[in-house]
């Protein structure tokens, strides 16, 4: 009872600023490295437009210049105790990795050291003052409002994690945890936190189970049960989310926001780690990426925004450790696919296919009347032919707005070579890797042919673009269609 009083008290006033993103962390440890000018134009192709960098390296962030690409810099970790000792040390950081390239590069975020707790615990004691001594050099150059500055974190730092009202944060750290979230609570920052079900489910010793790590759908008697708040859990991802929010919450701290900077699923290991598969990465990443970009939130924040970067872009073969700790990537070194995401119903970022392979479809839940605007001006001003959707021609049905928008999106965006800002149509199409063919209906991409470009410089309506209102010499009748360690015991509990 006591706890379910402490959970009402509790209640968080977190909100959501925008929706939900995917990101990507780029490590560099790689014996074929791309150039700086090549991982953009990877990051470009894949429509990524928020990277996460383990330093400040400055080839990269010029190459990111005038590119609208979020970008989080870092402070490595053997730059932190310099500049927690020494605000001019801070200050000249700011001036040399930050100040030099905004606003052409667009750097949002400052990540100060990682998982400095668990990691460089020497350094533990000037974290807060590097935060701050950072903060005020870009107070000082009028940057505060545009760059937030927080820390990553394990999340390893909560214990009892399960069930997520119990948990907590190391009161170990309290000297460090209560000033550096009354700092980001000042700021309006958030949370950093990495987060990894793989290492939950293989820490667990067969406890978790494999499914509910890959945030597989699971029947309601498999879920997860916190008999405090009776709140439901599907998977390991928002049940650490959750545990967070609580444990922040604990210490009396209930609107400060939280975004994954790490999370993922490595796709190789040794004879010890079997479930490091390919399959089971593409699953996990896959069903990560939809999950954040529906913006379901969590079961205690739902509909809040959990905005997440997924470990890691390239595999990094120089990375020391076990075999799984170099094959975390979407890409290898040279641009080509560990494995294709399995992204219908959701692809926006990373169609990961790079044979050509890639549609441009009516993104769910689009609004109606926006896809039939979009639908209009695909066959009208963007010339595409759409008698394939007359009816009784091979695309008529099914008669709605989304199949037939769909087509012509996938139309427009083969008949301009795929290049990009061509499958946009103002926020209602996105990419995806799966054929969406059907019976006699052929669309364009199908079997990897390529559309040609047409004469001119057309382009599908971008973002700051509006849908003339006049009525389209072409519309449809159709109906619009809308490491770390879990309590074993307690998860043991819910699970057996």
């Amino acid at each position: 009872m006591a706890l379910l009083l402490l959970f009402l008290l509790a209640v968080s006033v977190v909100t959501a600023d925008e929706d939900a993103f995917i990101g990507v962390n780029i490590g560099t440890d790689l014996s074929d490295m791309p150039t700086p000018t090549q991982v953009v134009a990877l990051l470009k192709a894949q429509q990524i437009r928020h990277i996460r960098l383990y330093d400040a390296d400055r080839a990269m962030l010029l190459a990111l210049a005038n590119t609208g690409i979020r970008v989080i810099v870092s402070v490595p970790n053997d730059q932190l105790l310099g500049i927690g000792q020494s605000n001019a040390t801070a200050a000249n950081w700011v001036a040399r990795n930050v100040v030099a390239h905004v606003p052409a590069t667009n750097i949002t975020a400052i990540a100060v050291g990682s998982e400095v707790l668990t990691t460089l615990s020497n350094a533990a004691p000037v974290l807060v003052s590097a935060l701050k001594f950072i903060h005020s050099a870009l107070v000082a150059s009028n940057l505060d409002n545009q760059v937030k500055v927080s820390t990553p974190h394990s999340s390893s730092i909560i214990l009892d994690s399960f069930p997520p009202s119990q948990a907590f944060f190391n009161r170990t750290w309290d000297p460090v945890m209560v000033p550096m979230l009354k700092f980001l609570q000042s700021t309006g920052s958030y949370l950093m936190l990495n987060v990894y079900p793989y290492y939950e489910y293989m820490q667990s010793n067969g406890v978790v189970p494999l499914d509910y790590a890959l945030l597989r759908p699971l029947p309601p008697n498999k879920e997860a049960v916190d008999a405090n708040t009776l709140l439901h859990y599907t998977n390991v991802f928002d049940a650490v989310i959750d545990a967070a929010y609580f444990s922040m919450s604990y210490l009396n701290f209930t609107n400060i926001p939280i975004v994954v900077t790490e999370s993922g699923w490595p796709s190789k290991g040794d004879s010890v780690e079997p479930d490091a598969t390919i399959d089971n990465a593409n699953t996990y990443n896959s069903n990560l990426i939809r999950r954040v970009l529906n913006n379901t939130g969590t079961p205690k924040h739902p509909g809040i925004a959990v905005s997440t970067y997924i470990y890691e872009l390239y595999n990094e073969d120089m990375r020391l450790g076990p075999v799984s700790e170099k094959n975390w990537g979407l890409f290898d070194g040279s641009g080509v696919p560990v494995y294709i995401l399995h992204l219908t119903g959701s692809g926006m970022v990373l169609a990961n296919d790079t044979t050509n392979q890639t549609y441009c479809i009516a993104r769910d839940g689009a609004d109606p009347k926006m896809l039939q605007a979009a639908l209009d001006w695909a066959c009208g001003p963007g010339k595409v032919d759409c008698s394939p959707l007359l009816q009784g021609q091979p695309c008529d049905e099914p008669d709605n707005v989304v199949a037939h928008a769909t087509y012509a999106f996938d139309a427009y965006y083969h008949q301009m070579g795929m290049a990009s800002g061509t499958c946009y149509f103002n926020g209602v199409a996105a990419t995806t890797t799966t054929d969406p063919s059907h019976g006699s209906c052929i669309y364009p991409g199908s079997g990897g042919k390529n559309g040609t470009f047409v004469n001119g410089t057309l382009l599908a309506p971008s973002t700051n673009s509006t849908f003339s209102g006049s009525p389209s010499s072409y519309s449809f009748d159709g109906a619009f269609v809308s490491s770390i360690f879990i309590g074993v015991l307690l998860w043991s509990a819910v699970f057996l």
